[in-house]
This record gives structure tokens, sequence and C-alpha cells, in this order.
């Protein structure tokens, strides 16, 4: 399709995805919840004459859209999921939901994606290939990428392309980067164990708050003094449990907190070096810990070829291409990355808020561009790929 009929077309479709961006903002679903979200998606699809696919999966769908001749196939992903805000928004579209809000911009990935899925339908005698749509539950808590894998949907795919809006960047500009662009996200707990007693005889006892406290000030000198100055991580500890009452030294105290990194090797000695410490730290004090990690998601990794694909179909379509800001932020789109390659791009939205904000907004003017610019790259790639 030549470019400006392919902007005219999204142009014409643009009052279409606002409506669905706001009935999907109206009723948001929560991760692994998304069955009327599901049920909405499967209507507008099939609407148009799309044919649904699921996998199996219990929410989140699968749409192929397949060209007149053979060729690659080429994933476009959009996650579906929202969150448990209670939105302060004041918008006449906003959330009837109680505690759930759409304050990641999930509506809009969705809205955009269905309008590229019918620009490349009505495109669809002129591919040469498959472009397959992946509607996906449950990013926000990082199972539905895996989920999705697991029932097939990358058999056969042969790069996946992708986006997140970003508020602070304005409508017709996009953020590109080649490597690593969004963190590897991993869990860790730690159990400290003392000696419990009277909290006015403390010599009687090992206070594993005490020693707990000097663990979360002593995990920061990882970053400062374990991981070159030259690369980049984030230790955080974000809950601290200990205790039930006032007078009483208890017998152990929790931790617990996130990792995040851009770097594989530095994320591989991590969990070493908090063993080290929070073990050393503790037997300082009389006290033991424990380390239970849980390993998340890989970091956002765009691969050089797809990343100058998505410059490319940007520049193409008019639009400011930047340079892409990392974030320490997680997203499940990484795991598509492990097993093929693929792009994630910023999309500008001239928000008000940042991500999970309360009253989070975006500029629905981004909707015809999103859709024409994941068209027109699907294009690109089948084009690049055959």
């Amino acid at each position: 399709m030549p470019l400006q009929a392919l902007k005219d077309s999204a142009g014409a479709l643009a009052p279409h995805l606002v409506a669905i961006r706001r009935e999907l903002h109206m009723h948001p679903e929560l991760s692994l919840e998304e069955f009327e979200t599901t049920r909405r998606i499967r209507g507008w699809l099939e609407e148009a004459g799309l044919s649904v696919q699921t996998f199996g999966l219990k929410t989140g769908l699968v749409v192929d859209i397949e060209g007149a001749s053979p060729g690659p196939t080429v994933a476009l992903r959009a996650d579906i999921d929202a969150l448990p805000v209670t939105e302060e928004t004041g918008l006449p579209f906003a959330s009837c939901e109680p505690g759930k809000m759409h304050a990641c911009g999930h509506d809009f990935h969705t809205a955009s994606m269905i309008g590229a899925a019918l620009l490349l339908h009505k495109r669809r005698d002129q591919l040469k290939g498959r472009v397959r749509m992946l509607f996906q539950p449950a990013e926000e808590i990082a199972a539905g990428a895996r989920a999705m894998i697991r029932a097939g949907v990358l058999e056969g795919v042969d790069a996946i392309l992708g986006m997140h809006n970003k508020p602070e960047l304005p409508v017709g500009t996009v953020g590109i980067r080649t490597g690593a662009l969004m963190a590897s996200v991993d869990r860790f707990e730690i159990r400290v164990t003392g000696k419990g007693g009277h909290g006015a005889i403390p010599d009687a006892a090992v206070d594993p708050i005490v020693a707990a406290s000097a663990i979360v000030g002593a995990l920061q000198t990882i970053v400062s003094r374990n991981v070159s100055p030259l690369e980049s991580a984030v230790i955080s500890v974000c809950r601290f449990q200990s205790g039930a009452t006032w007078n009483v030294i208890p017998d152990c105290a929790e931790l617990e907190g996130t990792v995040r990194t851009f770097n594989a090797d530095v994320r591989r000695r991590i969990p070493e070096q908090i063993r080290r410490v929070a073990e050393g730290v503790a037997a300082g004090y009389g006290a033991s810990a424990e380390l239970i990690w849980t390993e998340g998601q890989h970091f956002v990794n765009n691969d050089p070829a797809m990343a100058a694909l998505m410059t490319r179909a940007a520049e193409e379509l008019g639009l400011t291409v930047v340079e892409a800001r990392p974030t320490t932020a997680g997203e499940d789109f990484s795991v598509y990355q492990e097993h093929v390659p693929g792009c994630f791009i910023w999309m500008g939205t001239s928000g008000t808020e940042e991500w999970h904000h309360p009253k989070f907004t975006l500029n629905e003017d981004a909707l015809p561009v999103s859709a024409a610019l994941f068209a027109h790259a699907a294009e690109l790639a089948l084009e690049t790929l055959a």
C-alpha cells in the first residue's frame, strides 16, 4: 500500500480505534482475568472478517493475516491486561471497575494493534507471508508471554515487533534503540533468623530486626562496589516484615525486593553477592540469613536488524525518531526475544503522568499513528526476511 494511502486509511480508522480504546478503558481486567477483554477483541476482529485462534489459552488470542503468497511470518504483539489501581482521571470514559484501571496504556496498545490488523487485512492480497497478531494476557505479572510460547504461538515465527506507549514523548515521535531497552527482573527474599526475647532484655536475645536492618544498607554496596561504574544495576528492598507487638523481640525478619540489570553477566553474579552479604552481616550479629532467589524475565534486547527496520518504517511515514532512553522497568516482551529476533520501541503519546499513576492519560491521536507504523513495519519485515 502506498504510504500516503496507508496513512489515509489509518486516519479513517481513528474514530473506530478511539471507540475501541475507550471501551477497553472503561472495562479493565487484571492479569489472567481478561475474559471480557478477550471477548471484545474477538468481536472487533471477527466483525472485520478476521479469523481468531486461542491456542488453548483461557485469555488472550491470536490472529493470522495470510498473504497471497508464501513467505516468512512476522509477529506483532499487544498486551491486554490492566492494573489494580483506582482511577483518578475524571474522564467521561474512566474505569467502571472499582480498583482496576488501564494505568499503563495496554488499552492503547490493544486498540493500536487491532488497527494494524485491520490495515494489513485490507492489504492481504499483496502480502508475501503471514503476519501473526498476538493479543497477550498477563504482562503485568510477567506470566503471559511464557504462557503464549508454551501454547505454540511462536512456532514458525521469524521475528517479532512490539511497543509501549511513552508519555513524555510527543505524538508523532518514536524512541528506538539497539540492544538493552528495559531491564531484567528478578526477585529475592532474605529470611533472617535470630533469637526472640523481651524487648527490655535485648542481651538475652539475638535481634533479627537489627541484623536485617544492617543487611538492607549493606546490600547497596553491591551496586556501588561490585558492579562496574560502566554498567548499571538496581537492588531495592521493598518489603521488611518482622514482629507482632511492641515489646517482644521476634525470632525472625523477612526482607523482599527486586534486582534490575541490563547486563547478563552482572545479573548472573548478583545472587551470590547478595547471599554473601546477607550471610556475612547476619553472622556478625549472631544471626543467620537464607536467600531465596526467583529468576524473572531477561532484559528487553533489541536486535540490530529489527531496530533498523523499525527506524526505516517510522522515517518513511514521516515520524520523528529519537534514541530510546532505557528504563529499569521490566517487560515480558523480552521472553519472546529469547526465541526470535525482535524490536520493542517507545511510542510517543503526549501523556500527563508516568505509567501506573492513577491519573495516567494519553493523547488518542497516537492511535492511527501507531496502527500505520506497525502495519508498515510488518510489511517491511516480510520483504526483508523473505
